[in-house]
């Protein structure tokens, strides 16, 4: 989320890049569910260009997050670089992984009271056409079904 550490990973984008497609695929499909891997404690990172990758999780208006942390690897050019303390890259990715659970919750919270098309993947699961997941019982695997979501569990969808 911060257009120097971007140029460091070798990216060809910017902040505002992400930010301008996220907004043009929400005026083509406003119901969109959009997710990212986010690197935590990329070396030289510092608080504040930390503090720009966790506001673009609101300002692209994403709902699901692959955080990890990173981890040098010998041989690499990120490993010639200044490094950032291990237990700072862990208090920045615990910091996302808490951004990008309140982000689920607040997309799982619209979706109550909504009719979905499901795709029961088990026995007790299914996504919808967003890939929202939704707990399930009793529905045959393999099937689409419509559904009208009734609450959710903090990390996936209930039906009524």
């Amino acid at each position: 989320g911060d257009d120097l550490i971007l140029k460091r990973m070798k990216r060809r984008h910017l902040r505002q890049d992400a930010i301008d497609f996220c907004a043009q695929v929400r005026r083509l499909r406003p119901d969109i569910a959009l997710g990212a891997d986010i690197i935590a404690g990329f070396p030289t990172e510092t608080e504040e260009m930390f503090v720009r990758s966790l506001n673009l999780v609101e300002e692209c208006g994403l709902t699901f997050l692959h955080v990890f942390p990173y981890s040098r690897r010998p041989g690499t050019p990120a490993a010639r670089m200044p490094q950032v303390h291990g237990g700072e890259i862990r208090e920045r990715a615990r910091r996302l992984r808490a951004t990008g659970e309140a982000a689920l919750r607040k997309r799982l919270d619209a979706e109550v009271g909504a009719t979905r098309e499901v795709l029961i993947e088990s026995a007790t699961a299914g996504r919808t056409e967003h890939f929202m997941p939704v707990a399930i019982e009793g529905v045959l695997p393999g099937t689409v079904q419509r559904l009208t979501i009734g609450g959710h569990d903090g990390a996936r969808l209930t039906t009524q």
